[in-house]
């Protein structure tokens, strides 16, 4: 890397990128806290961690704290609301994602943008901090959206001691992550928490009273009394300032397997990009770009050029802490086809679920609920993409070490 890199983006992927490329680089975010591990919000909001616990270290170069708003492509320089203009050598844009902010009739009055007193989304630090102040024991919360994050959100909410409703529009909760057996584990293990769930439940608007919305009402007509409302409706790639610049943008910022975009000099990565018609929206891919664009431009042109990014496969975690915590591990392609085997381990006296599906040789993915132990070396087998070994005895090994029920059953 000859010339400065300037990186927009103080999430993990910016941070991380900034750490690798060293004293030379600038980095530009407009949230006023220091960056910070994202992924364990929940655990500052349900009030195990501090804030400053899940600090970031600090990258070696500048960090300017505010917001860029605008790219000039043939300048190559940044300009910042606060006035600053950066100038670059190579760009990388690690703008996040947005949430998901639903289409709820009375959520936004004429002509506003901000959302009324009582309403949260689950993204920011600020978020957090604002939902801490606003929730505690007996206060009504309604959570809005059933998937990772709103599963996340409802349970720290409950260690809080708030009553929590969590109302989700599909058939069970995580239905993009989990199958129906280890969903409605999810689903026991909130309500053993206090947390009232509905699914197939559609919200279509709110209502507001005194300038803040203590109303939830349901597409049946049911109104549900509320003091706080949080949106956790999942997250949008944040890319009005790479389209603003012309970049080339789809759902995602779309980059090639050097992160690249459609100008050679702007590179993107993390929840924004877009690689291989694939936006992935999670912590590991993030990084794992930020690492692979960092071996990128530290590398010495036509030399040492160091592996193409070629993708995540993407294994999800998350620990349900609280009475009984309940710790979750997801992988691959959970949904069997015809041919497949599928192995299930159940054990009901320790609360534990356990389930692997075989695509021929190969395992194509699985989900543990409640003992983990299985995790590291089922992942491993999974990445590999190898031959399973043709006597099955491994891999039931690893399901039932701890002499559990299971059952295979060919499909």
């Amino acid at each position: 890397m000859t010339s400065t890199a300037v990186v927009i983006g103080t999430g993990p992927a910016g941070t991380r990128v900034a750490q690798r490329l060293g004293d030379d680089t600038v980095l530009i975010g407009e949230e006023a806290h220091a960056p910070y591990n994202r992924v364990l919000l929940a655990e500052v909001l349900a009030g195990r961690y501090a804030p400053d616990v899940i600090a970031l270290p600090t990258p070696p170069g500048t960090t300017l704290r505010t917001r860029a708003v605008r790219v000039d492509r043939a300048e190559r320089r940044v300009h910042c609301a606060d006035g600053t203009v950066v100038p670059y050598g190579t760009l990388v844009l690690a703008t996040g994602a947005n949430p998901v902010l639903p289409p709820l009739r009375g959520l936004f009055a004429p002509g506003a943008t901000e959302l009324p007193r009582g309403v949260h989304a689950f993204r920011t630090m600020d978020d957090c901090l604002a939902l801490s102040a606003e929730t505690g024991p007996g206060v009504r919360v309604a959570v809005i959206g059933g998937g990772l994050l709103g599963v996340s959100a409802a349970r720290a909410l409950a260690r809080r001691g708030a009553q929590v409703v969590l109302l989700q529009q599909a058939g069970r909760l995580m239905q993009r992550q989990l199958d129906p057996d280890s969903s409605q584990l999810v689903q026991d293990h909130l309500t053993g928490l206090g947390v009232e769930v509905h699914t197939e439940c559609r919200v279509r608007a709110v209502g507001v009273v005194d300038g803040a919305v203590r109303r939830v009402e349901l597409a049946d007509g049911y109104v549900l009394g509320t003091d706080v409302t949080v949106l956790a409706c999942g997250a949008r790639p944040r890319t009005g300032l790479a389209r603003a610049a012309g970049l080339d943008v789809r759902t995602g910022i779309v980059v090639d397997d050097r992160l690249r975009t459609s100008d050679p000099h702007i590179r993107a990565i993390g929840d924004c990009a877009e690689h291989a018609g694939r936006v992935y929206g999670l912590a590991t891919p993030a990084v794992e770009q930020a690492d692979a664009l960092a071996d990128d431009l530290l590398s010495t042109a036509g030399t040492d050029r160091p592996r193409p990014y070629s993708g995540t496969r993407t294994l999800t975690r998350l620990t349900l802490a609280g009475p009984g915590p309940l710790d979750l591990a997801v992988f691959g392609d959970l949904e069997p086809r015809p041919d497949d085997d599928v192995v299930r381990l159940a054990d009901a006296t320790r609360g534990t679920y356990r389930k692997v599906v075989v695509r021929g040789d190969r395992l194509v993915g699985g989900v543990l609920l409640g003992d983990l132990d299985a995790v590291g070396a089922l992942a491993r087998a999974w990445e590999a993409e190898e031959p399973l070994p043709h006597d099955d005895t491994p891999l039931l090994h690893l399901l039932t070490h701890d002499g559990g029920r299971c059952h295979a059953d060919p499909r």
